[in-house]
């Protein structure tokens, strides 16, 4: 059985191995960063509540569920068998989890006693699609942009 993070699926060759290493890296830092926010949730789950917009129904229990798919995904994601649909998983996750941060920047609510501003909160949603992609690529549901057009030699 071949690891599909070592072959290519353009043209079933091996991939370059250092963009394995860097899907590897990258996959482990996501994992690391849901893992101790998915504690955070869970451990403190004061300042996530009051970013839930009012129109999620049961606001801690949600806090504390979105905690456990954090945990439950940054597993997930470092296990083969599940790494796929880690990636797609954490992915749709956070899409759902975007209008908690507009809520939090557009109505400046302050955690832990403190406003962050739109120094923290521009780049902060502009980063969502980032952390999108991040979990599909790190969960190998996609090799976009780094995948080879067909007939193209050039890495």
């Amino acid at each position: 059985m071949t690891n599909s993070a070592r072959i290519d699926p353009t043209s079933g060759r091996a991939a370059n191995s250092g963009f394995v290493r860097a899907r590897t890296v990258s996959r482990w830092l996501l994992a690391i960063a849901y893992f101790l926010v998915g504690i955070e949730h869970i451990r403190s789950p004061h300042g996530f509540v009051s970013i839930v917009p009012g129109w999620v129904p049961f606001p801690q229990q949600t806090v504390f569920v979105t905690g456990l798919c954090e945990l439950a995904g940054s597993v997930a994601l470092l296990t083969r068998r599940l790494r796929w649909w880690a990636g797609v998983m954490l992915a749709a996750y956070a899409v759902c989890v975007y209008p908690a941060n507009i809520n939090h920047a557009i109505n400046n609510i302050p955690v832990g006693g403190a406003s962050l501003g739109w120094w923290y909160h521009g780049p902060r949603l502009a980063a969502q699609p980032l952390i999108v992609w991040w979990a599909l690529f790190a969960g190998e549901v996609t090799l976009w942009p780094f995948r080879r057009r067909r007939g193209n030699a050039a890495a």
